[in-house]
């Protein structure tokens, strides 16, 4: 029995491992994985909650682009909101000087709920 056989039929290569061909397949290249927090979330999220979606990402190769780009602009959201949020509530650099502990406070709160956004329009739908 050869090691190695090509079907016309279907245009895969198989290899012998022990009595049986085995197709030789491959998944695509996927970039290199770089994404943190809001990646890793919706990774767990589409494991547990999108798994035909989620498996769908892994055999096209491309799911560390997609949690690339969701950590990328989950991040960008953040910052937007964070920037927006303190001038809407005044939490400005004077505060900051003048009673830290205050703006310390404000500033947690800000970010708390710009988070709570960020889970609920980009990782958790």
């Amino acid at each position: 029995m050869e090691k190695h056989i090509y079907d016309d039929k279907n245009g895969l290569d198989y290899t012998l491992y022990g009595d049986y061909y085995l197709p030789d397949l491959e998944l695509p290249e996927d970039e290199e994985a770089h994404y943190g927090k809001y990646g890793m979330l919706r990774k767990t999220y589409l494991m547990e909650h999108r798994k035909a979606y989620y498996q769908m990402l892994i055999l096209q190769g491309k799911l560390n682009k997609y949690l690339n780009r969701v950590d990328r602009e989950a991040h960008e959201r953040m910052e937007v909101l964070v920037i927006q949020m303190a001038e809407k509530e005044r939490v400005t650099e004077q505060l900051k000087a003048e009673q830290s502990m205050l703006w310390v406070q404000r500033m947690n709160e800000i970010r708390n709920i710009a988070k709570e956004i960020v889970l609920a329009e980009m990782i958790y739908v």
